[in-house]
């Protein structure tokens, strides 16, 4: 007889449910390959996940991401410049902003387009307060000389290219 099979000690019958359940369960455990243990867990410095804690990994506030990109990339400026035409009526003023209009700014240089040529010499002559309300809003060295302009007439030129001593109306003949 092999030792791999006991019998029951009592017949099924007697034995209260417990003792059958534990009996099974004994038997089944006896059968069971042996498993390997479980590898014990990594330090927490080496962990790949963030824990309970606050950790350089956490999510970060959007404003504080894009505050570093602009940082990084040294977009400030350009961002500050970017400021004056979304705000220009709240820099010089609800008046001059119905009669002018920025259009560019390249190098220092903001240029605008007033309504007619009167509102561009008074926009000229202000000038220097506006240079000043535009380095109070935006910060000093965005914007260091105003070229203003009055309106233009139509242009007939299309395209890049030009020829020389001819003027529109030429062909007209």
């Amino acid at each position: 007889m092999s030792d791999d099979h006991e019998p029951p000690k009592q017949p099924a019958q007697d034995q209260p449910a417990q003792d059958q359940a534990r009996h099974l369960l004994d038997r089944a455990r006896r059968a069971a390959p042996v498993r390997k243990r479980r590898p014990r867990r990594t330090p927490a410095a080496e962990q790949s996940w963030s824990g309970a804690g606050p950790d350089s990994r956490d999510p970060a506030l959007i404003g504080s991401a894009v505050d570093d990109l602009v940082r990084d990339r040294q977009w400030e400026k350009t961002l500050r410049s970017a400021g004056i035409l979304s705000r220009w009526d709240r820099i010089v003023g609800p008046e001059i902003a119905a009669h002018c209009r920025p259009v560019r700014l390249e190098a220092g240089r903001l240029s605008c387009v007033a309504e007619s040529t009167a509102w561009a010499t008074q926009i000229r002559l202000l000038s220097k307060t506006i240079l000043d309300r535009i380095a109070a809003e935006v910060g000093p060295d965005v914007v260091r000389r105003l070229r203003v302009h009055g309106p233009t007439g139509p242009d007939w030129r299309h395209g890049p290219l030009r020829v020389t001593g001819r003027g529109p109306r030429d062909t007209y003949g």
